[in-house]
């Protein structure tokens, strides 16, 4: 393979799980993925409960920061073999067009930033939801992308978000 496989994950807010996927890919993707990710409606901030779940498990939150997906569709942006939502609700959201013609899926995952109740279980929630994304994210990446052709790939990402 020449070049990684550029990833943008969407989430509405761009404040938790979007993020939460971004570092995932681009922690583990040992050369072969990027990740990025943004929101249709951004936040503004990144929630503190994923800076702190990152930041435990030793991954740098510099990169960290909530985007508009507009920001992403110029033609200056990064061409994208793939795009992921991880919410409902952007995934039913007019979207922009994406250069590349990228293969896309909904991977919806429970919102841990509208968990309520104590510090533990806020943070038992942006756990669990840290351990979805990252199955999903090895299923994802330990597929065969180079010898599946776009039907099959689709079936199969499609499928990973079902799982």
């Amino acid at each position: 393979m020449s070049k990684p496989y550029n990833v943008l994950f969407i989430c509405t807010q761009n404040s938790a799980r979007s993020i939460l996927a971004e570092a995932i890919v681009n922690t583990s993707g040992q050369g072969r993925f990027r990740a990025w990710s943004a929101g249709s409606r951004p936040s503004g901030s990144v929630n503190p409960h994923a800076l702190a779940l990152l930041s435990s498990l030793g991954i740098d939150t510099a990169f960290a920061r909530s985007k508009s997906w507009h920001d992403f569709a110029s033609d200056d942006a990064p061409k994208f073999d793939f795009v992921f939502t991880v919410c409902d609700q952007a995934a039913l959201e007019p979207c922009p067009m994406w250069s590349g013609s990228p293969l896309s899926a909904n991977w919806n995952v429970p919102d841990p930033a509208a968990m309520t109740g104590t510090e533990a279980e806020i943070g038992l929630a942006f756990s669990d939801t840290f351990r979805l994304l990252q199955n999903r994210i090895r299923l994802f990446m330990n597929l065969p992308v180079e010898s599946l052709d776009r039907i099959s790939l689709q079936k199969r990402v499609d499928d990973i978000g079902k799982a």
